[in-house]
C-alpha cells in the first residue's frame, strides 16, 4: 500500500501488517454489510414493525439471523440480519471501533500518550472499557480513543483493506503508528495512504 499521512508525509509499497484500519468508511461499512459479532453494539427493527432500538447482539445463529438483547430490557431471538443495522453505520467487524471482552489491544496508560498491550477485561457499554496489561497493571473505564488494536483489526474483525479506509501505519516500520487514509491498494499486500 502507498500511505498518505494526516501530517503530509507519504510512503509507498507499505506492507499490509505495517498497517491497522482505524475508522473504516468502506462501501460495505456504509450499507451494513459484513458479519454482526456477539457483543456489536447496534439497533434493530422490533418484530419487523419498522421502529429501531438499541441493543447488543447477544448471539450469532450461524444463518444471518442473531439473538438480540435491547437496551431497554427486552430481548428477541433468530432476528433477520436485514432487520440489524449497526449503531456505528458499519457492518459488525469491518472497522467498527468497539472492543470485545478478551480482545488484544494496546492502551495509553491513564492518558499520557505512550501505550501499552494488555487486553479487554470488561466492555462496560458506554465506550469505556477495564484493561489487564500484560505488565500486571489494571484500569478500569478507559475511553476507547485511548485504545487500539494489537493485532490491527480495530477492534473488531480482520478483514482486507480498501481504499478509502481509514489507519493507523508503522511509519517506515520504526515502531511508531500515524493515522492515514488508504489511497491505493496496490495488490500485492501493500498500500498508498494519505
Amino acid at each position: 500500500y502507498d500511505v498518505a499521512y494526516d501530517d503530509g508525509e507519504s510512503e509507498t509499497r507499505v506492507a499490509e501488517d505495517l498497517i491497522k484500519a482505524t475508522d473504516s468508511d468502506s462501501d460495505d461499512d456504509r450499507r451494513g454489510g459484513g458479519r454482526l459479532r456477539e457483543g456489536d453494539k447496534i439497533e434493530a427493527d422490533y418484530r419487523g414493525r419498522g421502529k429501531y432500538y438499541p441493543g447488543k447482539i447477544r448471539r450469532d445463529r450461524g444463518d444471518d439471523t442473531y439473538d438480540v438483547d435491547y437496551d431497554d430490557g427486552e430481548m428477541e431471538t433468530r432476528v433477520s440480519k436485514r432487520l440489524i443495522r449497526s449503531k456505528d453505520g458499519g457492518g459488525g467487524g469491518g472497522g467498527s471501533d468497539s472492543f470485545r471482552e478478551g480482545d488484544k489491544v494496546e492502551a495509553d496508560f491513564r492518558g499520557r500518550g505512550k501505550f501499552y498491550p494488555g487486553k479487554i477485561r470488561r466492555d462496560r457499554g458506554d465506550d469505556t472499557y477495564d484493561i489487564d496489561y500484560e505488565d500486571g497493571e489494571r484500569e478500569s473505564r478507559v475511553n476507547k480513543r485511548l485504545i487500539r488494536s494489537k493485532d490491527g483489526s480495530g477492534g473488531g474483525g480482520g478483514g482486507r483493506l480498501m481504499e478509502g479506509d481509514k489507519v493507523e501505519a508503522d511509519y517506515r516500520g520504526r515502531g511508531k503508528f500515524y493515522p492515514g487514509k488508504i489511497r491505493r491498494d496496490r495488490g500485492d499486500d501493500t498500500y498508498d495512504i494519505d
